[in-house]
């Protein structure tokens, strides 16, 4: 049986003036420079986990667009997507059905929204994938493929099984990084939160001789590769973390991960990123006041009770060597138009390296999702096209959608000159350099 793994990629805003100014994603491409093309890790452990008596295959579907259309010498196809790329998904999905080739469907948006996917799709994997895709492969090989294959309640994928990612299906001309997971989960719940929380509950960590093999795989593909950490919050349990980190320094890798503002407070793990790698970290700032901080989080105001030390927090961070991403969301219940300002003056306070900006964008199975439709303040529902953390697809309470739109448009030229960039820059160079000094 041969199967292909279809990747969908090359996420855009649907609003044209954003993205002739660049604006993207975290990872994927960067004020008009792809800087971080990342493949499916997803669809590369699925094919980790499939037998190896079938024939594997994975394709980008930007690709099979400049070939010239889709391979139809699969036995079966597998496809995974953002919300964002739905429709998409559900097209490449609707011309297999109609080849009479079977398709399966996965993915956060998918496990959200089954009986959508269904009507696209031949199967329908509901929940964490690596349990139930040797079962799907199983049932399509003897032409007994079941409507949908759903995750057992309270049944979660122990990390500690996780196979090395197929990295070797990817054309590594095509991308500048890899991903690998270390955990899955978040203690944060974020009203927003469109993640793997809403797959699982439990924060989970991958064991460190796992997360090894994995960097050694890649390693063995790419003399000394630049690696994301596919974390919705790495460095949550801080030994663990820290035994990871001891053990990645000899392996001489650059990397990139998300987590949150509390990295700041340990000294300790602080150095052993620098020393073990790390260039960068994003963390979800959401906001420079409290007014769009309070009630974020479903379970306590943590990210507002540390709103008074974030400044603080940062230079300790870039202090040590390792920049900071900072994250705003705008358009947060508590903004009005002054919001864009205050994030303007909060990063040249705080000399950020990098800054990047969204707007609150309710994702499907969100808890932000069902209260702005309760609320009467969803503006199109069911445009998952428009779930790219830039379009506008609400009512905002301090302001009118317009007026977001265009205060986020006019805060990323100002956030995005080259001027205000290199400056940034300079600093933390002087900073990190001044730091290294009192030290000795």
């Amino acid at each position: 049986m041969k199967i292909g793994f279809i990747a969908m990629s090359g996420v855009r805003a649907q609003s044209e003036e954003l993205n002739r100014i660049g604006l993207t994603l975290p990872g994927f491409v960067e004020r008009k420079q792809v800087i971080a093309s990342m493949p499916s890790l997803s669809l590369l452990t699925l094919a980790a986990l499939t037998p190896p008596h079938s024939e594997t295959e994975y394709r980008e579907i930007k690709d099979l667009g400049v070939e010239g259309g889709l391979p139809g010498d699969y036995d079966l196809v597998a496809i995974s997507s953002f919300s964002a790329q739905i429709g998409d998904a559900y097209k490449v999905a609707d011309s297999y059905l109609a080849r009479g080739i079977p398709v399966v469907l996965g993915g956060l948006h998918v496990s959200v929204l089954p009986e959508e996917a269904k009507a696209h799709a031949t199967s329908v994997v509901i929940g964490e994938g690596e349990p139930l895709w040797p079962l799907v492969v199983q049932d399509a090989e003897r032409g007994e493929l079941k409507p949908y294959y759903r995750q057992a309640p309270g049944r979660w994928f122990d990390l500690a099984d996780s196979p090395v990612p197929r990295y070797e299906l990817l054309d590594l001309e095509k991308y500048n990084r890899l991903t690998v997971q270390t955990s899955r989960g978040c203690p944060h719940r974020c009203e927003f939160c469109a993640s793997s929380i809403l797959l699982t509950p439990k924060y989970r960590v991958k064991p460190v001789e796992r997360v090894l093999a994995e960097v050694r795989a890649i390693k063995r593909l790419w003399d000394r590769p630049f690696i994301e950490f596919a974390d919705d919050n790495s460095f949550v349990l801080r030994e663990h973390y820290k035994a990871l980190l001891r053990a990645l320094i000899p392996e001489k890798v650059r990397w990139f991960t998300e987590t949150d503002i509390s990295v700041a407070e340990d000294p300790e793990l602080l150095e052993l990123m620098r020393e073990s790698g790390c260039q960068q970290i994003l963390i979800g700032l959401e906001s420079p006041r409290a007014a769009g901080l309070d009630g974020l989080e479903l379970r306590r105001n943590w990210k507002s009770g540390r709103l008074p030390g974030y400044e603080r927090a940062i230079e300790r961070i870039q202090s040590s060597g390792v920049t900071v991403n900072g994250c705003f969301i705008l358009g947060l219940d508590g903004h009005g138009p002054e919001i864009f300002q205050q994030v303007y003056e909060f990063v040249e306070r705080s000399k950020l390296y990098e800054v990047q900006i969204t707007v609150q964008t309710p994702f499907p199975g969100t808890p932000l999702y069902s209260r702005l439709k309760s609320e009467g303040r969803l503006i199109e529902e069911g445009r998952w096209d428009k779930c790219t953390l830039f379009d506008v697809n609400f009512v905002p309470s301090g302001m009118s959608p317009r007026e977001l739109e265009r205060g986020m448009v006019e805060l990323a030229r100002r956030l995005y000159t080259e001027e205000f960039i290199a400056r940034r820059r300079r600093a933390f160079k002087e900073d990190f350099r001044h730091a290294r000094l009192a030290a000795r």
